[in-house]
Parts: structure tokens; sequence; C-alpha cells
């Protein structure tokens, strides 16, 4: 599919079951004139193709498709509007807003059901003729039992280090700096999911009030990555980035959409996929509307073999041609929705399954949407790990003092089994996270109790409201050092839960230095100081404590098992699993049901099954009530403290008589060290 060179010129195909006739319109080298205009020659089912001659790589080329103009069945065909090639691998310029490029004559009384005649081309990138690199097989660095995920925005990341220079910044040359890499390896990172990279479009009601869509999810073109990052280098510039963090032991993981496009709902632009075979490609709603199950309103219909196709070339050609390790699948119950709702083995999941290349590599998914029956969590295949917001609800409000909380915090700790251990999913099912792009950093979760989004234009009425944060007495920033210490107090605590829990832990970017967006949980059109992180501004104790925490997290496979926990007795006549009180008894039932019962206690070892019976226990305590007395279970060799949460710096010590309040205790074997 798309423009693909043969010896001789190029051979073009496209897909369109509903199309009269498809037009390949080719331009001069600048984009500014269409040179020439020529009819698909062939057809074979509903490909449409043709072989040019004397065409060569770099050559720029749009489609317009002829057929009826029925909105209302569905049909919106208009051959004045060119058209971006779904498979192109490369974009020429860029997008304009302007009227032309809508199918319909804005402002009409009719509104979508007029018809425009305006020729949007000088509006419209143009799709280049591409002779993409040698496809590379995929080989994995890491197990998701050791990950450790970091999620970040390719331009933000380095659009304020004074290390990178200027033109480098918000590019993927920046990110590839010995600056970035080399924090991220200190952090203990072993993979970067990056935040949408595919090129993408600024709605036209951001770009009124001078904003843009800084996330990313309003995809333009599935193979082509974003120019702001990667400059005219293309995919071979993502390469270059990719393979420098390889070679650093770091991997590559992005967030796709393929939920939803960027030609919005029937008031949208006509931009692709609606041109060619609007009828095909979207799930429609009584033929002139779409369904909306992502809110952004479009959704696509993957239960169409061409559709299905599309996302699955686009998925392989990022796996061999970009280099990347694997996916995170947004809003991903939209891409399981069959005709009956959401379907564990709807077609693209088992497309991924049998995949070749794609069963191979890290596939995330986040298991929900605004559709019908879209919360989904747990419900995917096992091949998937899927974001877990229960895991951040139930730290945040564990941490945050409310409560009852404590029998909560016991699932998450051992991978929210409850909701993953099914069906021969693994423990690292469970992607566990704080915070991530959408919502407030690590740094506002403890500096805010409410949101701020007044930047974004909205009357602050946007984001979520239900943040389970806590300001320490003084809404945002604050100089008064006891409310300092406070707060970097009760983000160790958090962080130290994270990368002490079973399944696969994942931070935002910026949090193990102390980025804050103000208050802004819904930053998604900030492309700005707002987003962007300060590095001028970072905490190096914190990031230095992050990095004990992945090294303790990587030195003991306890932490990061396969298998789930549940309280077996091992072989060795031990149990995998002792739940404790501070005084070292393990709790009742009246306990777990107590709502002031916030001193939990956790012996773990290897499972009974599967596991290395020689890996060392660890004891940790995870305390958010007042100080109390300690008493450490029986060991031969006894045990020594290598983490306490109110001393981040003690990397050693001997056992201490008392729990400090709301703190953080780690202790493993005295033989055997850190």
């Amino acid at each position: 599919m798309g423009a693909n060179l043969v010896p001789g010129g190029v051979n073009f195909a496209v897909f369109s079951a509903n199309a009269t006739m498809i037009e390949l319109c080719l331009f001069s080298p600048d984009g500014q004139r269409e040179e020439a205009r020529l009819p698909f020659s062939e057809r074979s089912g509903d490909i449409w193709h043709m072989q040019v001659a004397g065409l060569a790589e770099g050559t720029l080329y749009g489609l317009r498709a002829h057929g009826p103009w029925a909105p209302e069945a569905g049909h919106r065909f208009n051959p004045h509007k060119l058209l971006i090639d779904p498979w192109a691998r490369a974009l020429h310029g860029s997008f304009s807003w302007d009227d032309a490029v809508f199918g319909y004559i804005a402002g009409d009384p009719a509104a979508d059901l007029s018809f425009d005649t305006r020729d949007s081309a000088a509006f419209i990138p143009k799709s280049v003729v591409t002779a993409p690199p040698a496809a590379t097989p995929y080989q994995p660095l890491y197990s998701l039992a050791e990950s450790v995920i970091c999620e970040a925005h390719l331009r933000g990341a380095t659009m304020l280090h004074p290390g990178i220079p200027e033109d480098q910044r918000g590019t993927c040359a920046g990110f590839a700096s010995d600056h970035i890499i080399g924090h991220l390896k200190r952090c203990g990172v072993t993979a970067v999911e990056f935040l949408p990279v595919q090129a993408t479009l600024d709605e036209r009601f951001l770009a009124t009030r001078g904003l843009r869509n800084y996330w990313g999810y309003n995809t333009l073109n599935w193979f082509t990555p974003e120019p702001r990052y990667t400059g005219p280098g293309g995919i071979a510039a993502f390469r270059v980035m990719v393979q420098h963090l390889h070679a650093a032991g770091i991997e590559v993981i992005l967030d796709v959409v393929f939920n939803h496009s960027a030609e919005s709902d029937e008031h949208g632009p006509h931009l692709s996929l609606r041109g060619l075979d609007n009828a095909s490609y979207y799930r429609l709603v009584g033929g002139r509307h779409y369904a909306n199950d992502a809110g952004t309103g479009n959704t696509l219909d993957l239960t169409h073999p061409m559709v299905l196709r599309l996302v699955m070339d686009a998925l392989r050609y990022w796996v061999e041609v970009g280099l990347v390790d694997g996916f995170r699948f947004d809003l991903a119950t939209v891409l399981a929705r069959e005709a009956d709702g959401f379907d564990p083995g709807a077609g693209f999941l088992d497309a991924l399954r049998q995949d070749p290349v794609l069963a191979r590599v890290k596939l995330i998914a986040e298991p929900w949407d605004i559709g019908p029956g879209g919360y989904q969590l747990g419900a995917f295949p096992a091949v998937f790990s899927e974001w877990n917001d229960r895991y951040r609800d139930g730290l945040r409000r564990f941490w945050l003092g409310d409560p009852g909380q404590t029998a909560d915090l016991a699932e998450r700790l051992l991978g929210s089994a409850g909701l993953f251990d099914h069906a021969g999913k693994p423990a690292t099912a469970s992607v566990n996270f704080l915070t991530s792009h959408d919502g407030f950093t690590l740094q506002d979760l403890v500096s805010y109790r409410e949101k701020h989004n007044e930047a974004n234009g909205e009357g602050n009425r946007d984001g979520h409201n239900d943040n389970h944060s806590d300001n320490f007495g003084i809404e945002g920033p604050s100089d008064d050092p006891q409310i300092l210490a406070a707060r970097a107090l009760r983000k160790r605590n958090l962080l130290a839960t994270l990368f002490l829990s079973q399944g696969v832990p994942m931070w935002l970017m910026g949090d193990e230095i102390g980025r804050s967006q103000g208050g802004n949980n819904n930053a998604y059109a900030q492309d700005n100081p707002i987003t962007w992180t300060d590095w001028g501004q970072a905490d190096t104790g914190l990031s230095t404590f992050v990095a004990r925490l992945a090294a303790l997290r990587r030195a003991h496979p306890v932490l990061r098992q396969h298998r789930f926990l549940h309280g077996k007795t091992r072989a060795d006549g031990i149990r995998e699993v002792i739940w404790r009180r501070a005084d070292g008894q393990e709790p009742s039932s009246q306990d777990w049901q107590d709502p002031g019962f916030r001193c939990l206690g956790l012996e773990l070892r290897m499972a009974a099954e599967g596991g290395s019976p020689d890996s060392d226990p660890v004891y940790m305590i995870f305390n958010r009530g007042p100080a109390q007395p300690l008493v450490m279970p029986p060991l031969r060799q006894g045990w020594q403290l290598v983490l306490d949460t109110t001393r981040p710096e003690l990397t050693a010590g001997t056992i201490p008589e008392m729990v400090p309040a709301d703190s953080v205790l780690v202790m493993i074997p005295a033989a055997s060290g850190e």
C-alpha cells in the first residue's frame, strides 16, 4: 500500500470501496504547483493501483477521490480536496487552517450537507515518495519484569536544558544527547514511553487561541513522525535517536492513537480517510454522524479489514523501520469494541497476538474510553499489560491519609491480583503509576488541592476534579521549611511504594526532579514553560533517591516477580507473603477492617511456584500513621535497614526501635548487603 519505488518508477496503491475514480496528483518539488493529475488505471477488488514510470524518491504527491457526496448515506467524496495518502511514509509542508479544507461550505445554513468546490491543495501537506531504511529484526533488551518505564514528552524534556544546543532542543537529536540519556540511565530507566510522535494536527479552536495540541493525540498520519521533532530527517532522524537509546540500554515505547483521526466529526476537515472512503474507515451512526467513543469526534472502524491492515502496517513499520520496542495504545477499549461491545477476542487483539513481529514487542493498553462499557481494566488478553488507575488512586488515597485504605494498599503492593490474576496473566500485567501526562505532576500532587487550568482557556472547567492531592496548608509554591519537608517526604513515600510494588513501575519524566505545571492537571495545549522541564530548578536529591530505588528493585528479584503472590507455603515450608503489624504480629480480620490501621509490614519471598528459593527475602513497612515501636520478624542472620524515606541519604543501617511517622522502611538480610 502507499507509494513504493520499483525499477523505473513508483507503484501507487490505495484502498477505497466506494469511490468511482481516484486520481494521483503530482506536485512540483516545492509543493506549490500541481503539475499532473493521473487517474488510477487499475483496480483489484477495492485496491486502486498503478505504476508511473520516471518518478523517483522525493516525488511529492496527493490523492483526489471522486464519488457520491451523500453525507446522510455516509459518503463524503469531494475531488476538490487534496488528500494525504494514509500509507504515506513522509510528508512535505504543513497544514494551514482555511475554509477550503472543509468538504462542505463553512457557515452555510445546510452545514455539512452543503458542498464546497474550492481547491484545498495549498493548505494540505503533500505525501512524499520515500525509500525507507531496511527493516531490522526486533530483539527485546528487557523482560517486563525487569522494566522500569519513564513516560516522556520528546519535546518538553529538552526545551529548557542548558546543555543541549538550542537548534536541537525539542527534537530527536536533543533527546538523544548525553545529557538526557545519562540522566535516564542514572535513574534506572529501562524504557522511555513517548507521548505520540506521529504527525499530528492542532485543532482549529486551539490555533485561534494561539495554543497547540502539545500532547499529540490527534494523529494526521500514522507512518510519519511529527516534523517538529525530526526536522527534515524524518524517520531516519528518529531511528538515530532510538539507536542511541538502545546503545545505552534503554528501550523505546510509543504511545499510539488508532481510536480516532484528526478529521474530527462531520464538521471537521477533509484530510485523508474521510475523502477516500468515509463509510469504510469510520464507524458511523445513521450514516451522517460519527460514533464518538474517544470523545474527539470520530472513531476508526477496526472491524473493517482494510482499516485493520492500515493499523497493522503502521505498527510493523515503527518496529521494523523505526526500531521501537513496544506500544501503549491510547483508549484501547475502542480498538477492541465489536458490534456487541468490548471483546477480548476482537479482531485487532487477535491480529496482534498472531503477528510474528508485533506479538514479540511490549504491548500496553489504556483500558478505558467513554463509550458503552468503556472501563475494561483487567479484561485485555494476557499479552497486554495495562495502565492501572486503581493503583494510582489507591496509593494517593493511602498516603493522603484517607481512612480504610490499608487493605487496598496490600492489593496494590502485590500487583492487583484481584484485577489481573486470571487467563494466564503474569504479575507484570499491571503498569503501576502515580502520575502521567494526564493529571497532576508529582510535585503538584503534594502542592495543590485544586486544579489550576486557567491557561487552557476553558474557564478551569477542564481536567479532573478528584485528584486525591494535598497542599500541606498552602496552595502552590511555599518557602516554609516545614511544608517543604513534608512535601518532600510525601513524594519519597509515594515513589518508594511505586518501586516496591509487584508489576511494572512507570513515572512521568520530570517527577524525579520536582517538575511542576503550576497546578495545571490538563496541560494538553501548553507547549511552553508550563509543561517543559526546567532543568535549572532540578531537585538532584530527589533524582538520586529515585536512582537508589531503581537499584534496590534491580538488586532484589523478589521485588519484580513474574508470578502473582497469594501467601502460599513454599516447598521449604516458608510462606511467600506474610503481612505484619509494626509489632510483628499478623493482622487480624478486625485490623484489616479498622479505618485507623495505617502501618503495614510485608515480609516478601520468591513465589512458591517458579521462584528461586535462594533469593533473599525483603521486609517492608509502610506507615501513614504516627511513630510506633518496631518488632522485626525472626531471621537467622538478622536484618539490616537499607531504606528509610525519613532519612533519604541513608544507604545502610541498623534496625530502628521505632517506625517513624509517615515513612517507608526496607530491610534485607544482614549478611547479603544491598
